[in-house]
């Protein structure tokens, strides 16, 4: 750790100012910055301080709590971070979270997440509204990929590890929940209807952005909110001033939810998430064929809720959701490989992903020999559908291949309060899963249990250990995978045999939480984990059969190498996914927050080591250690808030595919909240400039960037 701060702290005063920030250092924004206490207050000053860990959250279990009361590595994301560093990603909303990391390309909206060092194939299981993200494309970057706008979201829950075992199937590595933006969002529990609008521009490549909400409540029987949001970005200069091609795009999007309360403690929801993007590349690499692509990603999701406090053993929630991801590509410039095989420009080829899902689960509130209990009690399932129509070259077919996956679980939890300082959750989860495609067919099942205690010997400071199972089946890609590479030659290979992933998670921590401890009104809160995650039957992609082979010129026909082989590359073999007798994955994580009323300083670090216990050879898939810190300061009867972000990555671990230096960035912002109806937001990221590439990106990331955000409403009560 200190080595990564030294290099970090060196790359950043290479303009000697970090030498006038260093007094600055405090705290990521994924964790605590100034929250508000309604969700409404996003768009106005709130009158208390309360850290984000404060925050209510649901994604470690289906009961409500705050996030420092989590037995969990938990964290969250408000809008009112978002807004105060203009995020424009979703790398740049999570950016601070630890533990977690965004795979991304700069000519591609989509996104990956990785947690503790797994990604990839649903191992993070990514919701939105509670919907899954399942889409998935084989290339040379993340397969795994779901596309969001941060414009669009409300509210961002991340739990950490496999403990989540109440959100579905797969979550090896963890879950984030993106819960949209809401009517809560733009208008108080007060006021009847309204309208905010937020616009947006930024330089090199930010673009401009348009964010129209409206919202309304029909007295008590109902409430609609719609939302338009159009973004348009340029091509953005790293570091080095060097232009990145095709990091331009085009988003269009809408959103439509609406209540229902037909009687006391019943609620009837619904929403519809539509975005389009249009954006051109040349596929992971920018060396391939050249495309013109046309995304949809939609969610759409159907609800209903009962909670009343007269009936505390019924707490229900039912919900059914339809996802689909598709991308449609046409064929702009076919490279030589793509050529001889007949290619022409505007040929087709598009993949989709279609997932169709439920959740239902019953809370009830009961007490037993002294003893509070929350039991859970719920199933879920879903069908991942696969389709991809290839007429460009038959390599994007073959590559993510069409397929059927069903999966399906239950669960039933437990959460008992023993006396005020101690309690427990336990917990059970069954998971099956059907694989079909190909000719080819798998099934398989397991429980996975989960045991947390949680002790308070001291008022304020609550330490608890757990340990967790979690199960993610084979996907469709992993198990029916069957093709030739382009160039170089070599096959993939498919494998209807894989078994699926049993990670065992053994995990301690502490939340510590105090208030008034310096001055009257402030708060101190901070949570610290270590954990040790065992996964059997890892599933990666290796090397298998002979060594042969193959020519180093597109299109060279092999038998050139019986012959001139100085022409051919050396040491070439197949790919195949299997299974690795054992990954192991262990490290420690660090959030702390201390807000004073007139301002805040924050922290949050992880250190992640991942291991094949079988070649005893680091994994690819874990991102370097991380530190990320922010101090803010409010004036003007805290109307102001001004502040700085630095962030400090270190070098990959050692024997990794593609090793990456470590850096150090350093942001500023500034939000001004003239009165309740208008506010403006300023950030400057990378204020030095700095070159760098994050870990598995396969471009740079942009050099100074200025935004500016403006927002206005209006509402009426």
């Amino acid at each position: 750790m200190i080595t990564f701060l030294r290099e970090g702290l060196r790359a950043s005063t290479s303009h000697g100012a970090l030498l006038l920030l260093a007094p600055l250092a405090g705290a990521p924004f994924a964790f605590a910055a100034e929250a508000q206490t309604t969700p409404a207050a996003s768009t106005a000053p709130s009158d208390g301080k309360v850290l984000e860990l404060d925050t209510i959250t649901v994604t470690s279990g289906k009961t409500e709590d705050k996030v420092i009361n989590d037995l969990a590595g938990s964290s969250v994301v408000t809008r009112r971070q978002i807004d105060l560093l203009q995020s424009s990603r979703i790398s740049d909303v999570l950016q601070g979270v630890p533990g977690v990391a965004v795979q991304e390309t700069g000519t591609d909206p989509g996104q990956a997440i990785n947690i503790r060092g797994l990604q990839d194939f649903g191992r993070v299981n990514v919701l939105v509204d509670g919907a899954r993200q399942d889409y998935q494309v084989s290339g040379h970057g993340a397969n795994g990929t779901f596309y969001l706008d941060p414009e669009l979201i409300g509210q961002v829950d991340v739990t950490r590890g496999p403990v989540s075992t109440v959100y579905g199937s797969g979550a090896i590595g963890g879950v984030v929940q993106f819960r949209t933006r809401t009517i809560d969002d733009i208008l108080a529990p007060d006021e009847r209807y309204g309208a905010t609008q937020r616009v947006g521009v930024g330089t090199n490549g930010a673009g401009i952005f348009t964010n129209s909400m409206v919202g309304a409540r029909v007295g008590t029987a109902a409430d609609v909110f719609g939302q338009f949001l159009y973004r348009n970005t340029g091509n953005y200069r790293d570091g080095d001033d060097i232009k990145v091609r095709d990091s331009d795009s085009e988003l269009t999007s809408g959103l439509f939810k609406f209540n229902l309360y037909p009687a006391d403690g019943h609620t009837v929801s619904g929403s519809a998430l539509l975005q389009n993007y249009n954006f051109t590349n040349n596929g992971d690499t920018g060396a391939g064929t050249r495309f013109k692509n046309d995304v949809t990603a939609n969610t759409f999701t159907l609800g209903y809720r009962f909670n009343r406090p007269d009936t505390p053993w019924l707490d229900l929630s039912l919900k059914g959701y339809y996802t689909t991801t598709e991308d449609q590509k046409r064929v702009i410039t076919p490279t030589s490989t793509y050529g001889a095989l007949g290619v022409l420009p505007g040929a087709p080829l598009s993949y989709s992903m279609h997932t169709a899902g439920f959740d239902f689960n019953n809370t009830s509130r009961f007490e037993t020999y002294g003893f509070t209990h929350a039991l859970t009690v719920g199933i879920d399932g879903a069908q991942d559908d696969a389709r991809t129509r290839d007429r460009a070259g038959g390599y994007g077919a073959a590559f993510t291949p069409s397929g059927t996956r069903n999966l399906f679980g239950g669960f039933v939890q437990d959460e008992v309060r023993f006396t005020p300082w101690l309690r427990t959750i336990g917990a059970l989860r069954f998971d099956s899963y059907e694989l079909s495609g190909g000719g080819t067919n798998s099934d398989g099942s397991h429980v996975s249990p989960k045991l947390t205690i949680g002790v308070e010997p001291f008022k304020g400071i609550e330490f608890y250990g757990t340990y967790a199972e979690g199960y993610r089946a084979p996907t469709i890609t992993e198990t029916l995978i069957q093709g030739s590479h382009p160039f170089p030659i070599f096959n993939i290979l498919p494998n209807p045999a894989l078994r699926p992933e049993v990670a065992h998670n053994l995990e301690g921590g502490v939340n510590i939480q105090y208030d008034n401890v310096l001055r009257d009104g402030d708060s101190f809160r901070a949570k610290a984990t270590v954990f040790h995650n065992v996964v059997d039957d890892y599933i990666d992609s290796v090397a298998v059969g002979p060594v042969y082979n193959v020519p180093v010129v597109p299109g060279m026909p092999v038998s050139v190498c019986r012959f001139v082989p100085r022409l051919c590359a050396i040491g070439i073999q197949d790919q195949q996914y299997q299974n690795i007798t054992q990954a192991r994955l262990e490290g420690a994580e660090l959030e702390a927050a201390y807000d004073w009323g007139g301002g805040f300083v924050t922290v949050a670090g992880s250190i992640v080591n991942g291991k094949n216990k079988v070649t005893d050879e680091p994994l690819n898939s874990v991102s370097p250690n991380r530190l990320s810190t922010t101090l803010g300061l409010r004036f003007l009867n805290d109307k102001l808030t001004v502040g700085t972000r630095l962030t400090f990555v270190d070098d990959t671990k050692w024997n990794v595919a593609n090793p990456a230096k470590g850096y150090g960035l350093v942001d500023l912002f500034a939000s001004y909240r003239y009165s309740d109806s208008v506010s403006g937001d300023i950030s400057i990221q990378n204020v030095f400039n700095r070159q760098y590439i994050q870990y598995q990106n396969s471009n740079a990331s942009p050099g100074l960037t200025a935004k500016f955000g403006l927002t206005v409403k209006f509402a009426s009560r």
